[in-house]
């Protein structure tokens, strides 16, 4: 079996792609009208209740169970360019996890949680860069070397 993508209700099918196209730059794999696929597995669904046959008050917004999320090499840069949607509604200010990621958190248009936070291999180089070993990294991020050898090499 495999995966082959993640569905999520939007209102706009037409708002839905201009914004993850525009603010993510995800690209379109397949658009047949009502329902738009992207190439990195990400799927929207204008109608969603029809697809699954589900009264539409049953559609929930905000359910908070789950989030969309993105790493991004040059975050700071995109935050620059999330300022630019001044209707954003964000979840909390950028916050750094304890194993160094920079992360932000907001809702899609259709509520829908997203995070964006700073790529792994960026953290990583950014802890050596500023003197760290790598066993002082892998202690930080509470991951084997070898694994954060395998962030480095992709």
């Amino acid at each position: 079996m495999k995966h082959t993508c993640i569905v999520i209700s939007v209102a706009d099918i037409h708002a839905a792609r201009r914004f993850y196209e525009d603010l993510f730059g995800l690209e379109l794999y397949q658009d047949y009208g009502r329902n738009i696929s992207f190439t990195c597995g990400l799927a929207l669904q204008e109608d969603f209740d029809w697809l699954v046959n589900l009264p539409k008050e049953s559609i929930g917004k905000k359910s908070n169970n789950m989030e969309i999320c993105f790493e991004e090499q040059d975050f700071d840069g995109f935050l620059d360019k999330l300022r630019q949607y001044p209707h954003i509604e964000y979840l909390s200010e950028v916050m750094e996890h304890d194993w160094g990621q920079r992360v932000v958190r907001f809702y899609d248009p259709d509520g829908h949680m997203i995070e964006v936070g700073e790529d792994m291999k960026m953290v990583i180089n950014r802890f050596l860069t500023s003197g760290m070993s790598m066993v002082e990294v892998s202690v930080k991020m509470g991951a084997s070397i070898e694994d954060l050898n395998k962030l480095l090499e992709h």
